[in-house]
This record gives structure tokens, sequence and C-alpha cells, in this order.
């Protein structure tokens, strides 16, 4: 099926409308929309059967290596409304080494750091921008750690789009400042995340703008969720064991679940599902208590700290959706401590060759810690999610070095 110019086309896409995650009430597609009239995240629907009958994997495998190839399965009507960077599909790697040396299995990173901006918030903010295009919104605003702001200052000003961002006064200067560069508005908060969410959602009736903040528009997960669909294609059309995945406010991981409801439901895969791991760092890990707790939503992390920036999100609005994936899947939540993250990140780059960031080096810290404590079997294939470049990260300074007027003495070297 071929995207539809014709703004007078009745279905160009197969978009039903949008559900309610708490709730299930129906609200009309097409229409602007942030949470559920109860306050919930907002889920798009399709028709599957219809997605079925006219997508093959022979037809599939013939598009272009890019996001855009699952268009059946993503909201954006008409092709005028892309607002593209480049989203070419990202690179499933093995780690051969570090898991030989801990006696594991099938250890496979999904590098995400190839996506515009470097790194996986260009899948989600890529669908919002380009559904903000679609509706004629002209202002957008948002609460970053880092790497979201960026994705959103960059598909913003592609889509003539103005775009204000507010980050914590510590979020690095690397992001803020390419945050800046892109083109939008960007402001130090004294505070975390959600404090900054708050000033986003007091602006929205005051400044008019359109919050998109996680899990607050519906389409964000839709971008994410194209993880869950390559990670599938990538492997023949299967599923890992095991997912580690950085989580901070989840999208990705509610958007990957929510992927392969939508492949077994139109014939791509079985009813195999990998086990969801939330994982986090232990100084912000509200998933982990609510998830050991056995309750279904989660009370705020006070005074979060990690060196993984990413993932510092004290309290996050689709709480139950990440824990209600979690335990559907038979995975679980784990707390990794910055010392552990750290010594991943130092790992994995000497062993492999392969920088990751610190949400990244966090899920491989997890999995060690899975491997030893009996939740994850060396037999079982495992996929760890790495969701940002790790040069967009401070980086270890090397001091070393050589005075050329002098007498060399090669044999040291």
């Amino acid at each position: 099926m071929q995207y539809d110019d014709n703004l007078t086309a009745e279905r160009p896409t197969f978009v039903t409308h949008l559900e309610c995650a708490a709730t299930g009430e129906r609200h009309e597609a097409d229409q602007i929309h942030n949470l559920s009239r109860a306050g919930k995240p907002l889920l798009v629907r399709y028709d599957l059967h219809g997605v079925k009958k006219a997508l093959s994997k022979a037809a599939l495998a013939n598009r272009s290596p890019d996001l855009w190839r699952y268009r059946e399965l993503l909201p954006v009507r008409q092709r005028r409304n892309i607002v593209s960077l480049g989203e070419a599909m990202t690179p499933l790697l093995p780690l051969p080494k570090v898991a030989a040396k801990m006696g594991g299995g099938d250890l496979l990173v999904k590098d995400e750091g190839r996506l515009p901006t470097g790194s996986f918030k260009a899948r989600g903010l890529v669908m919002a921008v380009s559904m903000a295009k679609a509706f004629g919104i002209k202002h957008m605003a948002m609460p970053t750690n880092g790497n979201a702001g960026a994705a959103l200052a960059a598909y913003a000003s592609r889509a003539g789009i103005k775009s204000t961002i507010f980050c914590p006064e510590d979020t690095p200067e690397v992001n803020v400042s390419e945050i800046g560069l892109q083109g939008a508005t960007v402001y130090r908060v004294n505070g975390l995340i959600d404090d900054c969410g708050k000033i986003v959602a007091e602006g929205k009736a005051k400044v008019g703008w359109f919050d998109v903040s996680t899990l607050k528009e519906p389409y964000r997960i839709e971008g994410k969720k194209t993880m869950g669909l390559e990670l599938a294609e990538q492997l023949g059309w299967t599923v890992p064991d095991v997912i580690f995945y950085p989580t901070g406010g989840g999208t990705g991981l509610i958007g990957m679940w929510k992927a392969f409801a939508e492949l077994e439901a139109i014939g791509f895969i079985g009813q195999k599902r990998p086990r969801m791991v939330a994982v986090q760092a232990a100084g912000c890990a509200p998933m982990v208590r609510a998830f050991e707790a056995g309750v279904e939503h989660a009370t705020r992390w006070e005074d979060a700290q990690t060196i993984a920036a990413g993932i510092r999100v004290p309290q996050a609005i689709g709480d139950f959706l990440i824990l209600r994936a979690v335990r559907e899947s038979k995975g679980f939540a784990i707390a990794v401590s910055d010392e552990a993250i750290a010594a991943g990140l130092d790992e994995v780059a000497r062993e492999e060759g392969f920088l990751m960031c610190p949400e990244g080096a966090a899920t491989y810290a997890a999995y060690k810690q899975s491997l030893a404590d009996g939740r994850v079997k060396r037999t079982e294939q495992a996929v760890l999610f790495n969701c940002a470049t790790g040069l967009k990260y401070p980086l270890p300074p090397i001091r070393r070095t050589l005075d050329r007027h002098s007498p060399i003495d090669f044999a040291a070297l």
C-alpha cells in the first residue's frame, strides 16, 4: 500500500481510532489529543485485519531500510506530512567477547545511536512532529533530560514549527547546545525533569503551545514501537528470549510490547514474547520499587541521582503500562549502581570497540547482574538497547603525551 497524497482520501492509512490505555474509552482519530478524558495516555489503534490483507513480508523486504517501511502500522496519513532526517534501520550487533567472558550465550545490542540526532528519541519525535505538521500545530514544548529535546528541536525546525524546551540545570552542555543550535528556545531549570514538565503543562494554557511530553500525546509511542518491528524483522520474524531496556518514561518498552501484539495479529510472528526487563539506576528506580511491591503505580522517587541522565525520571505517567508489559511478559525490573554502569561502559568499549551511552551501559550491567543471580539463563538470547551514541556524553580525559623533540623510548611503547 502506498501513501495517498490526496487530502480527500477517506482511508489512506489503517488508523481507526485512539483508545485510553486505562479505561479503553474510544477517542476519535484525526483530531488533536493530549491525554485521554480520563487523564491517561492514548494508544493508536489500527484495522489490523486490513493491514494483514494489505501487507506481506515479501513486499516489506523490497522497501527502503528505514522506519517508514512500516507505514501500514504508522499514523501519518499523507506522505507530504512526513518530516524526515533519514531514520535508517539501526544495526543489531553481537557482543561475543564480553558474552564469552561471562559464559553467556547470544548477546546482541541494538545500536540506536545511529539515528538522526544520535538517539532513539528520533523515532518518537519524528512521528510526533509529523503528526503535528498534519494537524497544523505551530508551537511545541517539552521537558527533557537532553536527547528528546535535541530530537524535537531538529524535527520541529525542519517542519517550520516553533519549539520551546526545558531541561534540568545539570543537563550536559553538549545536549543543551545541540538543542539551541538546532533552533529551539531552551531553558535550564533548577529542578528535575518532572519539575520541567510542570512548567510545560502550566504553559499549555497560558502560551498555547502543544505539550509533547512523554506519553502526553499519542504518537511518540508509535514511533518508538518501530524498535520492536525492526527487531523482529532483523531476527527473521521471531523475537529474542529477553530484552533489557533502559527505562525512564518507558515509551519504548510500552511501544515494543504494542508492536509485538500487532505483529502477531497480522500473522508476522507467533505467540512467543520476549521477557521485558525494565532497567533503572539505583539512584532513581521507581519502577523497580513498584514492581517488587506488586503495585500498579509507582510513587515519585525523591532526590533522584544517576550518571545515566536519560533514565533519571522520578515519576512516569505511563507507570502502569510499563509494569503491565513487564508482568505480562514474565519479565522483571532491575536497578544497577552508577559504579556498575561506569564499569560496564568501560568494559564494552575496551573489549568490543563499542562505545555505549550510560543508559545503554546500564542494560549491560543489568544483564551481567541477571546472569549472576539466575534471572537470565546463559542459553537465552538477550538484546540490549543502546539508546544513544556514547559520543554525546562526557568521556574520560587521556593525558598521555609524547615529546617529539626528545629521545623516544620505543621499547616502552
